[in-house]
């Protein structure tokens, strides 16, 4: 008399699964490690479009510290930085970011840099 039945469990472990959430793991955190912007800058927030045309990023922080495409630079020299940054551009445009504790005159006044020169500017918000 046969007692056994014909299926055997096999105690082997199939690594292929694991192996594909490491790897979907993997992807994930590289996407998500990314930060466009290196710098800390706690932006206002504010409704509209957000746009992915950019030539040169100007940041201000709270601190009065000025950055041309995550540069730290002089607050002096902003307008030659500027020139330097945009020459030879058909549509030159500036992403102004500007830390929401920053007084609005450091925001003018590179407004009015850009108005000087015929450069569009942009100003970056947080999304409401």
């Amino acid at each position: 008399m046969k007692l056994r039945g014909r299926n055997k469990v096999s105690p082997d472990f199939s690594m292929s699964s694991m192996t594909d959430i490491v790897f979907l793991l993997l992807i994930f955190f590289m996407l998500t490690a990314n930060s466009p912007n290196a710098l800390d800058l706690l932006l206002p927030k504010a409704k509209g479009k957000s746009t992915n045309t950019q030539n040169v990023s100007v940041s201000i922080d709270k601190n009065l510290q000025y950055f041309v495409n995550n540069e730290r630079i002089n607050g002096e020299y902003i307008e030659i930085e500027l020139k330097k940054a945009l020459e030879g551009q058909d549509k030159p445009t500036i992403i102004l970011r500007a830390e929401e504790s920053v007084a609005i005159k450091e925001a003018v006044n590179v407004m009015d840099i850009a108005n000087r020169n015929n450069y569009k500017v942009i100003l970056a918000v947080r999304p409401n």
